[in-house]
């Protein structure tokens, strides 16, 4: 095995591991529970879950996809959240190589998984995820050279203004919130990371693929005029866009200018 290889199987095996964590913050941080104990439990007959069927992917196969003792099936969006986040661990690794983005960006990629299924599932982004990364965001600045304080600082502003305008226009116009202050916070953390540029191309990209599932979700029948979508989700999948393609979409956009 070369050491390209070598490397690539340590990130996915640490995603894994990540993962699984990522799973029980998106399950206990939005009811006010505590993400480190006790340990976990299957939420239909409350077994504890033994070690050895808490392996990343692994388990889950093992047992069929259900729980040992009650047999209830176990959500899908375990073993998916698992492998996403380890393919995006060696995507890290592959894009930034051995150097302090890898690490910074794979912390990013977490943010962006937790708040992006939490919204999804409670329409809520948790301030205990987003002030702090917003904070650590801006703190791991001096460290990353794909931007500097001054474009992280000037991303987060621009992120909370850019949202807070249109929650505030939405509400003077219609009286009632059109998104979550959340939405804000978040922009802003994203801004916090990746800096004032690729806080545009994020919100591009969230704003496309939320128009295009509301279309589709009202042209299918599932959704209204008024229904409401979790903006998050989309800017999770925008600010993990612009992680790894923003500098190339934000230099192709400024050569067409």
């Amino acid at each position: 095995m070369s050491l390209r290889l070598l490397f690539d199987a340590y990130a996915a095996v640490l995603g894994l591991i990540t993962g699984s964590y990522l799973n029980v913050v998106v399950h206990r941080l939005p009811r006010g529970l505590s993400t480190v104990a006790p340990r976990s439990a299957c939420p239909a007959c409350g077994a504890p879950i033994a070690m050895r069927d808490n392996l990343p992917l692994v388990s889950f196969a093992l047992l069929g996809g259900r729980c040992r003792q009650c047999k209830a099936p176990i959500a899908w969006r375990y073993p998916l959240v698992e492998a996403a986040t380890a393919a995006l661990f060696v995507a890290c690794l592959e894009r930034f190589g051995l150097s302090r983005e890898t690490p910074a960006a794979a912390l990013f990629c977490c943010l962006m998984i937790a708040l992006g299924l939490i919204d999804l599932e409670h329409l809520m982004l948790p301030d205990r995820i987003t002030l702090p990364g917003i904070a650590v965001g801006l703190a791991l600045q001096p460290w990353l050279p794909w931007g500097g304080l001054r474009q992280a600082a000037a991303g987060a502003l621009l992120g909370a203004a850019i949202l807070l305008a249109i929650w505030g226009a939405w509400y003077l116009v219609r009286h009632e919130e059109g998104m979550g202050l959340g939405d804000v916070k978040m922009l802003a953390m994203i801004g916090a990371f990746l800096g004032w540029r690729d806080v545009l191309v994020t919100l591009v990209f969230a704003s496309l693929a939320g128009s295009l599932t509301g279309l589709a979700l009202i042209w299918g029948g599932g959704a209204g005029l008024r229904s409401k979508l979790p903006f998050g989700s989309f800017l999770a999948l925008g600010g993990i866009a612009a992680l790894f393609g923003g500098r190339e979409v934000a230099g192709w956009y400024a050569g067409l200018l």
